[in-house]
């Protein structure tokens, strides 16, 4: 009988172009902690984005948001699941939204990737129930709104501090 390669390599041949983004470059592949690892490839690549000014940035979150709707409900379908873990663009667009209007240093990055990580994993009211959304909503919903969450946290410890927290 002859062996078949692993389910990854049959979804990426299969999904072609939209589920290699929706899995982050195929960072959502990751053995464990596949949300993680995507969000932590989401800081590599919103680092550079944040030297761009606000509008820019803005306007590529807002992208990130808009493509990742159709590809990673187009990914599920791929994969046979409904929120398959290895889909993590959910999580890059979460992080740029998390980011938004954070001064370019290490700590904030650090601060906005754990409030961010923190509100994906727990969902505090209602970001789980953003999740009933059909299709890609439903995927991105919940990232979009845990990133809403971190960076207004952010953005009240930027206040709270000064901004001084180096």
């Amino acid at each position: 009988m002859p062996r078949r390669g692993p389910a990854t390599t049959i979804s990426m041949a299969k999904g072609g172009f939209a589920v290699w983004v929706a899995t982050g470059f195929g960072a959502g592949y990751a053995p464990r902690a596949p949300g993680t690892v995507g969000s932590l490839v989401a800081l590599a690549l919103w680092w550079p984005a944040g030297l761009w000014g606000l509008g820019p940035y803005a306007a590529l979150v807002a992208v990130a948001i808009g493509v990742g709707v159709p590809v990673t409900a187009r990914a599920a379908r791929t994969l046979g699941r409904r929120d398959p873990p290895m889909v993590v663009w959910d999580e890059v667009a979460g992080m740029g939204v998390a980011l938004f209007a954070v001064p370019h240093q290490i700590v904030w990055f650090a601060v906005a990737f754990g409030l961010f990580r923190l509100f994906d994993i727990v969902k505090p009211f209602p970001i789980a129930r953003l999740e009933a959304l059909p299709g890609g909503y439903g995927i991105m919903a919940d990232d979009v709104l845990a990133g809403i969450y971190a960076a207004l946290l952010v953005q009240g410890g930027l206040w709270w501090t000064g901004g001084m927290l180096r």
